[in-house]
């Protein structure tokens, strides 16, 4: 008779309806291939009230939970096992928490709009759903500090309603008072949504009521959940919560506590991957019409070598008038813009891929990898294999690459924003 190989049994008690729970399992499964064997109990029953006694039976040693319920919470802490909280709704005392970076998510979303040139801000969120109003509280805080206002609209709070999908579900009905909220507010306004169901809800109503996205509302979500993303009309902007890493660190620590290991005192934040852009901010905020053009070819083709002539055959106005506009609106020259976008794009990949730096070089925009190099190490003060090592010991890149607007570039040298653009920095809380 073959003997049975030891494996270490782990529940999961995380829903797998939507696409970030989906990626948070994968990134289990990832660590468990890498670190195991483990075997894994994984049915949804669980989370709908179901007893759990069946684990015990089953001979779980460990469990990865959505603390979604108090109820759930109470069945989890009287099996007694080593437990790991995976990005739930709830922080229950005593239970190790890993969890999303939501200032870093609400920094991303202030930082695309701004970079688009908003002036005008809201949010659209759910009334009683703790981490939907942190992020609220964070991007009006943010914003605030930045000297700029910002519109909420979040509902009626709805005492006993419990959870994020009765709360997705009754404000399906109220498109209506959605476009009421919105048709006021000062255009072309820059919109952060608590998560994509709730952006679509958004995007619906403008729909309904003829409000243009992205032109008069550009919206962003959070979650990227590609096929939510893709049903909105214009696809949405999201924000990837990176949730693989979220269900890899859990993992990692599980295992860690089951082995003895101390536990942590304070949840373990993930940075989310950045924001994966659609056509719902695809959009440029400039009144300027020569600007706004010469700011989105630029973004859409610095990528591909182009220099400050070839923007100027797009636009066609002469070099000095578009400099001097594009400085006061944008606060950086051409040149600089074009440079900006090449090393977020460097950024992305060596954070995020294992690409050689030839290849990088030539999706960034580079004929000779030297020349890719030389401009890394002079704007960074590191080698691209340097960046590469520390970011990703770090967690993916928050997509934003940089401080938006912290430095202008005049020709091959750098100076300060002037005074007429200082309200525009977003150099982050």
């Amino acid at each position: 008779m073959r003997k049975r190989l030891k494996r270490l049994k782990i529940a999961l008690l995380i829903e797998s309806s939507r696409a970030y729970a989906r990626d948070m399992l994968c990134g289990i499964a990832d660590y468990a291939r890498m670190h195991g064997p483990w075997s894994f109990y994984h049915h949804e029953w669980a989370l709908r009230g179901a007893p759990l006694s069946r684990l015990r039976e089953w001979g779980a040693q460990g469990i990865l939970i959505q603390t979604h319920t108090p109820q759930l919470v109470r069945q989890v802490r009287h099996l007694n096992l080593p437990t790991v909280n995976a990005n739930g709704l709830l922080e229950p005392d005593g239970i190790p928490t890993i969890k999303i970076d939501h200032q870093a998510v609400v920094r991303l979303a202030i930082g695309h709009l701004l970079e688009r040139g908003f002036e005008h801000f809201a949010y659209c969120g759910f009334a009683g759903v703790g981490y939907y109003e942190q992020r609220r509280e964070l991007f009006v805080e943010y914003l605030g500090r930045a000297g700029y206002e910002t519109s909420v609209h979040e509902g009626p709070r709805r005492p006993r309603e419990v959870g994020v999908f009765a709360n997705e579900a009754r404000h399906l009905l109220h498109a209506e008072a959605v476009a009421a909220w919105i048709r006021p507010l000062p255009k072309p306004l820059g919109l952060m949504a608590c998560n994509d169901i709730r952006a679509q809800q958004v995007i619906n109503a403008c729909g309904e009521f003829g409000i243009a996205v992205p032109d008069e509302v550009a919206v962003v979500g959070v979650g990227n959940d590609e096929v939510q993303c893709e049903l909105c009309n214009p696809p949405l902007s999201s924000i990837d919560l990176n949730t693989w890493k979220c269900g890899y660190e859990a993992a990692a620590l599980l295992d860690r506590i089951i082995n003895g290991l101390c536990l942590p005192t304070e949840p373990t934040l993930v940075e989310p991957a950045g924001v994966v852009t659609r056509q719902s901010t695809d959009v440029t905020a400039i009144a300027d019409h020569d600007v706004a053009t010469a700011v989105h070819f630029i973004r859409e083709h610095a990528c591909d070598g182009i220099r400050v002539e070839d923007v100027l055959e797009h636009v066609q106005v002469s070099r000095s008038t578009l400099e001097r506009r594009f400085a006061r609106l944008v606060g950086r020259l051409p040149k600089a813009e074009i440079i900006r976008v090449q090393l977020q794009r460097m950024r992305q990949f060596l954070t995020n891929t294992d690409y050689p730096l030839e290849k990088i070089a030539q999706l960034a925009g580079f004929t000779h990898v030297e020349n890719m190099c030389t401009l890394f190490k002079k704007k960074t003060g590191q080698t691209p294999g340097q960046y590469r090592k520390e970011s990703q010991s770090q967690g993916p890149l928050d997509a934003s690459g940089e401080d938006l607007d912290s430095i202008a570039v005049h020709g091959d040298r750098e100076r300060p924003l002037s005074a007429r653009t200082t309200r525009r920095k977003w150099r982050g809380p």
